[in-house]
């Protein structure tokens, strides 16, 4: 599942910005999931796993920097956004992001039965949902390692 993109050193400075949030997270006794919302290279929200600290299964750190960003930038369409994470997102984080028109997600570490792109049930892939249009560009496997690593 590992690709490439044309723009890898922005997408790896982007990843370890993620690593050091999934630090914290896994610091706070959380799993180390983090994740940030980019807008012409330039991150503009970010979220780190809350579900065990805050008790709500909906606080996981991509909807936690979707929702940041719709707050930063005044609108629901991040359809000119990047979404960037330390694991592939589940299928709860993959229906925001289809929601929410991000074109492009990338991850580090992909998650098996719950993942929105890799298990059987890939809204990221998803084409029978009309208004969600287009299905995103996925890129996996991005510092995979390192991510495996916090």
């Amino acid at each position: 599942m590992t690709m490439t993109s044309p723009d890898q050193a922005l997408l790896e400075t982007l990843m370890h910005r993620c690593i050091e949030l999934a630090r914290r997270a896994k610091e706070r006794g959380e799993r180390p999931v983090g994740a940030v919302i980019a807008r012409g290279g330039r991150i503009v929200a970010e979220g780190i796993e809350a579900v065990r600290t805050e008790q709500d299964i909906t606080r996981h750190a991509e909807v936690i920097a979707i929702n940041n960003a719709r707050r930063a930038l005044g609108t629901a369409d991040l359809s000119d956004c990047t979404l960037v994470t330390t694991h592939e997102p589940c299928i709860l984080c993959s229906y925001a992001i289809r929601h929410h028109r991000i074109p492009l997600v990338v991850f580090g570490v992909a998650v098996g039965e719950i993942g929105g792109y890799s298990s059987e049930l890939a809204v990221l892939k998803d084409r029978t949902v009309k208004r969600w249009g287009e299905p995103p560009e996925v890129i996996g496997g991005v510092l995979e390692e390192e991510c495996r690593g916090v």
